[in-house]
């Protein structure tokens, strides 16, 4: 990856981490499809590892409005889709994981403008857990389960119990896709030259959150993510 390139993805992990600090999610949506374009083979990995120290600030931040028992519910189902996620990432070749990942966040993009809003009882909870550890797995975007079934809450219980359940379930990712040999010293590197743009895109979501509103972050969000996931289509194909 040259040194334009790399400029470029980090300046979309950091609005990606302004956006996720702001809304809850949006690491993976906005930054996946970027890296897919340039380095397939640096996912799952590098997102998962940015999501895992992004999503500390963020339930260190909004800590008091965290729904422990949602939380545990989302958790619960995670288990099962974070080993099937990484079974999945042993066997298929990268560019098949890129049409996955596009077709994820199309997925998402369009759950998202119907508005389709499940009630964040145990079991829709549960359910989404699995999905968001079988994507968050295979993609590094398990965002848009999650907040489909948390949308509904006020925006600190939604970010606060999001980042709980992206903390833990990272980590879960993390063993798996370690236990199948899909994080390597490349993409550790890779992700540690990525950080400190994920922490200044924080930073700058706490000034996001006072002054611009949701809406208009939420759209520009799903517009850069349609148009990276219609972009990585093109260049699979």
């Amino acid at each position: 990856m040259s040194g334009l390139e790399l400029l470029i993805v980090a300046l979309v992990v950091a609005g990606a981490s302004c956006l996720q600090g702001s809304i809850g999610f949006g690491l993976g949506l906005l930054a996946a499809p970027v890296i897919a374009l340039l380095d397939p083979s640096l996912l799952p990995g590098s997102i998962v590892l940015l999501a895992a120290v992004l999503t500390i600030f963020g339930v260190m931040r909004d800590r008091a409005a965290v729904d422990l028992r949602g939380t545990g519910w989302a958790l619960l189902g995670r288990i099962p889709g974070t080993i099937a996620g990484a079974l999945l990432v042993a066997t298929l070749p990268a560019n098949i994981l890129a049409l996955v990942l596009a077709g994820t966040v199309l997925l998402a993009v369009v759950l998202s403008v119907c508005g389709w809003q499940p009630k964040p009882r145990p079991a829709s909870v549960a359910v989404a857990g699995a999905a968001s550890g079988l994507m968050g797995t295979t993609t590094g975007i398990g965002g848009p389960p999650m907040a489909l079934v948390w949308h509904g809450t006020s925006r600190a219980r939604m970010r606060g119990t999001m980042s709980a359940f992206f903390l833990v379930g990272a980590l879960m990712s993390l063993v798996a896709l370690t236990a199948v040999g899909s994080i390597d010293m490349r993409t550790l590197k890779f992700a540690a030259v990525l950080a400190p743009a994920m922490l200044i895109g924080f930073a700058v979501s706490g000034w996001v959150n006072k002054r611009l509103d949701r809406r208009l972050v939420r759209r520009i969000g799903l517009g850069a993510s349609t148009l990276g996931a219609a972009l990585v289509i093109l260049q699979s194909i």
